[in-house]
């Protein structure tokens, strides 16, 4: 299946999580903030959203500064 993945055409087998997703990824979740179809996905739903064929999924990495 394909997906946009920050705005990047990218292949998985499956559906997936976004928790999984991230997983995959070797993010961690408690540090981005994740948009599915233009649409903030809380944390607490990282494990219970699917991701699927055609979805596109921002994630954004949060940057400290000051």
């Amino acid at each position: 299946m394909t997906i946009q993945l920050n705005g990047e055409r990218y292949e998985v087998s499956e559906s997936l999580t976004v928790e999984a997703l991230l997983a995959r990824l070797e993010i961690d979740g408690r540090r981005v903030a994740v948009e599915l179809n233009e649409l903030v996905v809380k944390k607490a739903a990282y494990a219970d959203t699917v991701v699927r064929d055609g979805d596109a999924v921002e994630v954004v990495n949060f940057v400290g500064g000051g």
